[in-house]
């Protein structure tokens, strides 16, 4: 039996591991960890140092994961991920079968909460229905960056006896929900806050929130849009990369 937890590792604040994540970590034997180039060893480094800063037996491995790339142009989108993860099952069944042995333990770091906008835990459902191996996971929450983004405006998400919607940029860019107060929105590359036609709306974002490099911006949107997308590129120019999140927020009168 190969056993695997899927942890969440928190939006990009050591310190927000949970003592739950800080005991899956110390049970497991191999982690595989994704390499996605120069532009991302920023994110590798910072699983790492999870690692090194909680685990205290230093006898785990490290295994790099090659993620396929979704094709940039298609036609349906679903189909396109479907697609995607079609490759990705196909990659990481062959890294559980030849990098972790029977009744070894694996983990895959997730940011965040793997619950939320992320595939690692439908992939690996479908590898543990299929597979030519027993397989069993354990899913371990972590400390979102819709949750880190509140607490770090010092805010509530929902106004009283209403609703949080939370999306991405792609579907953000359709327009904004009807009948909706509070709309959070994650992978949003393309800030597609800057074609929402709603009127008299609040923006709270924020980026590497909790870390170092960590930016925040409050205000009307009409009047604060510029400075978060001059902002924005200045931080991904310097550090390579960039993960932001946003709440947008019909104004009180």
């Amino acid at each position: 039996m190969r056993k695997v937890f899927i942890i969440g590792i928190g939006a990009g604040n050591p310190d927000y591991v949970t003592v739950q994540a800080i005991n899956a970590l110390n049970e497991v034997d191999v982690f595989f960890i994704p390499n996605k180039g120069t532009e991302k060893a920023a994110l590798r480094n910072l699983r790492t140092q999870i690692c090194e800063r909680f685990i205290k037996d230093k006898t785990y491995r490290f295994v790099d994961v090659e993620p396929p790339k979704r094709k940039s142009e298609f036609f349906d989108y679903k189909s396109n991920v479907e697609e995607w993860h079609t490759r990705v099952e196909e990659s990481y069944e062959g890294l559980l079968m030849e990098g972790l042995a029977d009744g070894e333990c694996g983990a895959f770091l997730v940011w965040g909460d793997p619950t939320l906008y992320d595939s690692t835990l439908r992939i690996i459902e479908k590898i543990r229905s299929k597979a030519g191996f027993a397989l069993e996971y354990d899913v371990v929450p972590g400390i979102s960056s819709v949750q880190a983004l509140a607490a770090r405006h010092r805010i509530s998400l929902n106004r009283v006896g209403e609703p949080v919607h939370i999306t991405t940029g792609r579907k953000l860019a359709e327009g904004f929900p009807n009948n909706i107060d509070s709309v959070v929105v994650l992978l949003d590359g393309d800030q597609a806050f800057k074609r929402v036609k709603e009127d008299d709306l609040d923006i709270y974002w924020g980026a590497y929130l909790g870390t170092e490099d960590e930016v925040l911006v409050a205000g009307k949107l009409s009047e604060v849009m510029g400075d978060i997308e001059s902002i924005r590129e200045r931080a991904r120019q310097k550090n390579g990369w960039i993960m932001d999140t946003y709440l947008l927020r019909k104004s009180e009168h």
